[in-house]
């Protein structure tokens, strides 16, 4: 586990090719991962906002932004954000004025923050974890305290009920949504978001959500409730536009206000993001000798000891495909909101708990049980395609030489020597099952005071 980026560590190209020293290698690329971060954050909202204008427009036959940044607009979000800069910032006479001005902060620290664990290409990721989609929907259901806060020490009552709602409609959803993120984990066997998305290299039929039908199912499954928990229509009834008040975030002004929504376009592209990396193949284009190509560069990168400018151009290509395919879900997302009706909030609860939740709990439980039946039906795990383990990353030499020198020498065959272990091993992602004939196990040894009373003969 270490955090890579370009191919080699920042850290290793500053101080191998640049020449500075191991302290000031490692302030540098921290400050250097952290500025990529920030600016992606910050970034990713502009466009979005300005893609939801433009695409709700011609959706309602009208034009949208044109006069800010010539005939398309695209400066539109930067001059609304200057304008949010120069509003004033105020604070309600009945609020509670350390949580009404922490809120915003947190709800928008929470999205930024989990942004740390999601790779962009292979190894492009400023910390990378076995456990990352874990600690992503961990970090991110941080959001909610914000949006409690918001509600709570707004000293309204309308923010209140709108807060209230809110989260309530947030934990329910992420309920169904890691549900729905591990059922293509059940069909890799990791939690790691790198390895996910370095097992679906090559035709596009290697990608997860073509595994098997559960974790196509999971993948719609999971785009509904990460569009509920985003709070985007058609289940945003709580900051509804056509309502009196906006919600969590009435009593809200200028910067603050735009935090809100800072973290939710930035969530938007989050989620989407998990979605590309657990079912639509992460940075892979699909097509084989292209990723086959691509792959063989980020290998030898990652095997040079310098800075290695063919797998640097192979990952910035992978992180042009897959903030596209992210791209593309956020567009989605948008879609949805200009073309669907909003439900009633006991709509919205009652979609999450009576539908989406035995859905995800169906698929978990076909995702599971799909392997032993391909095995019993055709003797193997997968329907068109051999193991993810076995067909991306096979053993190499040093694995296998690393395992034989971890195993216990076996003893020679002879007239005294154990009769050999015929049990054979079935692969279901990282995880195997013994099946097959194999010796019974040795009885366990009699308890001594039973040994020693004769208890046993």
């Amino acid at each position: 586990m270490q955090p890579i980026l370009a191919g080699v560590t920042i850290r290793s190209f500053l101080h191998d090719s640049v020449g500075l020293s191991p302290t000031w290698a490692a302030a540098l690329a921290a400050f250097l991962h952290a500025f990529i971060l920030i600016n992606t954050f910050a970034v990713l909202p502009l466009v979005f906002i300005w893609a939801e204008r433009k695409i709700s427009g011609r959706i309602q036959d009208r034009l949208g932004p044109t006069r800010v940044g010539g005939r398309f607009g695209w400066l539109q979000g930067l001059a609304d954000g200057l304008k949010l800069i120069q509003k004033e910032d105020l604070v309600p006479a009945a609020a509670d004025g350390m949580l009404f001005r922490m809120a915003p902060y947190l709800a928008c620290m929470a999205a930024f923050t989990a942004f740390m664990v999601l790779p962009f290409s292979d190894g492009w990721v400023a910390f990378e974890s076995d456990i990352a989609l874990f600690l992503l929907f961990g970090i991110l259901s941080l959001e909610v305290l914000g949006i409690v806060l918001a509600g709570y020490s707004s000293g309204s009552k309308w923010a209140l009920f709108g807060g209230m709602r809110e989260a309530a409609q947030m934990v329910s959803y992420e309920i169904p949504l890691a549900i729905g993120a591990l059922v293509p984990v059940v069909a890799v066997g990791t939690l790691s978001l790198v390895e996910i998305g370095r097992m679906q290299a090559g035709w596009i039929w290697n990608w997860l959500v073509f595994t098997n039908p559960f974790v196509f199912l999971a993948a719609i499954v999971y785009f509904t409730a990460a569009t509920a928990s985003c709070k985007r229509a058609p289940f945003d009834l709580a900051e509804a536009e056509s309502e009196l008040v906006a919600g969590f975030h009435t009593e809200y002004s200028g910067m603050r206000w735009s935090f809100f929504f800072m973290a939710e376009y930035a969530a938007m592209f989050l989620v989407s993001g998990v979605a590309s990396i657990l079912f639509l193949g992460a940075w892979h284009t699909g097509i084989g000798p292209l990723d086959a190509a691509l792959e063989s560069a980020r290998i030898s990168g990652r095997a040079a000891d310098s800075f290695y400018w063919p797998g640097w151009l192979a990952n910035l290509f992978g992180a042009a495909v897959f903030m596209t395919k992210g791209s593309l879900l956020v567009c989605v997302q948008i879609w949805i909101r200009w073309t669907l009706p909003r439900l009633r909030i006991d709509q919205v609860m009652m979609t999450c708990l009576k539908y989406l939740l035995p859905m995800t709990c169906v698929l978990f439980l076909g995702a599971v049980l799909w392997p032993l039946a391909m095995t019993q039906l055709t003797g193997r795990t997968q329907l068109f395609t051999t193991p993810f383990g076995e067909r991306i990353h096979p053993p190499t030499d040093a694995d296998e030489t690393a395992l034989r020198d971890a195993s216990p020498a076996a003893p020679e065959s002879g007239a005294g020597s154990a009769p050999a272990d015929t049990t054979s091993s079935l692969v279901i992602g990282h995880w195997s099952l013994d099946i097959g004939d194999s010796p019974p196990p040795p009885p366990p040894p009699p308890p001594a005071h039973l040994a020693q009373e004769g208890g046993f003969q």
